[in-house]
């Protein structure tokens, strides 16, 4: 009996957009690689056949469909070895800030255009000084009557550069506790001292529009806060469960992708004779890797139904997100390995697959900080 509950209504929208992906996005990855960024027009054709924004409730221009549609979006995307494209950072991430902190005036204003595609979402945590430790951020929020003031840098920050609404985290220099001094803001581009810096060039995810962001006097009005001062960071704790839920599930459909194209490969390369398939280490490996992965697609479609049945599983997803990205940066290695030569050839796609997957070990909190907290969940 499978965990998760699939309707032919999310059979449908998965062969659709498995067409889209093989259409619109498939044949163009090659020269958004070369340029560095996908265009904004393509996150408007996500937006025209209802790929971004699938929960967002109808009364703001969504479906309000239940999670499976996001993690079939996710899986697709991963499916096509194309890591540009990042609707599930904007969707499932970004987005779902907004939904569950923004007012009635942001939720009108935001929401419709982030369906759409017309506006495309980045959150700004990271800085220079401050990754995993959040309260060691630098980015201030100062009040100035019916304003507030923005001053810092942020780096690291996907979709940085087309994003048309940003979620920044910045603390108050006036609180002493690092935890309370936290807000979210809403600042949108093009705001006055929001300014987008360079696109960082990374070993992976070349057509990801990763941006360095620079805050100088920025005003924005108090409004755009979301939620009761000093609040912030307890809304990133309380977003931090779907947030790695959905870099595992990214990790394990990658991990699925790269066995399948291997096996592929492994059927067709001969060598001394006949097809490395039949070489007893390559089914030794083929094997090893794809119980792996089954034991990690059990896993996964495990805590998606208890994430949507609003259990708490926040240890559980920071076990999931540090093993499956372990897990899938192993396999792809060991994938490249069976290629041999071929294999670190950028015509072949285990190259680009082998590359893009060792970044998802870093963010969204390092995996070695997901052992710390799951550490000091069991109380060692």
């Amino acid at each position: 009996m499978d965990i998760l509950k699939y309707t032919e209504e999310h059979r449908m929208f998965r062969d659709t957009l498995r067409k889209f992906v093989e259409k619109e996005l498939i044949p163009h990855v090659e020269e958004w690689e070369e340029a560095g960024i996908v265009p904004k027009s393509v996150w408007k054709k996500m937006g025209e056949q209802g790929f971004l924004g699938t929960g967002v409730p109808e009364e703001y221009g969504g479906p309000g469909a239940d999670f499976l549609y996001s993690v079939i979006v996710l899986e697709e995307l991963a499916r096509s070895n194309f890591s540009g494209m990042t609707a599930s950072l904007h969707s499932d991430i970004i987005v779902p800030y907004i939904i569950s902190f923004g007012s009635e005036e942001h939720k009108q204003k935001y929401l419709p255009g982030c369906v759409t595609g017309d506006i495309i979402t980045a959150v700004a945590m990271t800085e220079p000084n401050a990754g995993s430790d959040l309260a060691a951020m630098k980015t201030t929020a100062v009040e100035d009557g019916d304003s507030i003031i923005l001053n810092g840098q942020k780096t690291f920050i996907s979709n940085g550069i087309n994003c048309d609404l940003c979620v920044v985290a910045a603390r108050d220099p006036s609180v002493g506790n690092p935890h309370k001094a936290v807000d979210l803001y809403l600042v949108e581009g093009g705001t006055p001292g929001f300014e987008k810096g360079k696109q960082i060039k990374k070993a992976g995810w070349h057509s990801q529009d990763t941006a360095e962001l620079y805050f100088t006097d920025c005003r924005i009005p108090k409004g755009n806060r979301l939620g009761e001062k000093g609040t912030g960071f307890i809304k990133l704790m309380q977003k931090l469960q779907q947030e790695r839920l959905v870099c595992a599930i990214g990790a394990i459909a990658a991990a699925e992708y790269m066995l399948e194209i291997t096996i592929k490969y492994c059927q067709e390369r001969v060598a001394f004779g006949k097809p490395i398939s039949k070489f007893q280490h390559t089914q030794f490996e083929i094997v090893e890797m794809a119980t792996e992965i089954k034991i990690g697609r059990t896993f996964i479609d495990k805590l998606i139904a208890d994430h949507m049945e609003g259990q708490q599983v926040v240890i559980e997803t920071s076990m999931a997100k540090y093993w499956l990205t372990d897990m899938a940066s192993k396999a792809a290695d060991r994938c490249l390995q069976l290629h041999g030569g071929y294999g670190y050839c950028d015509e072949y796609p285990i190259s680009r697959a082998w590359r893009d997957i060792r970044v998802t070990r870093i963010f969204a909190g390092t995996n070695e900080i997901m052992k710390t907290i799951i550490a000091r969940f069991m109380g060692l």
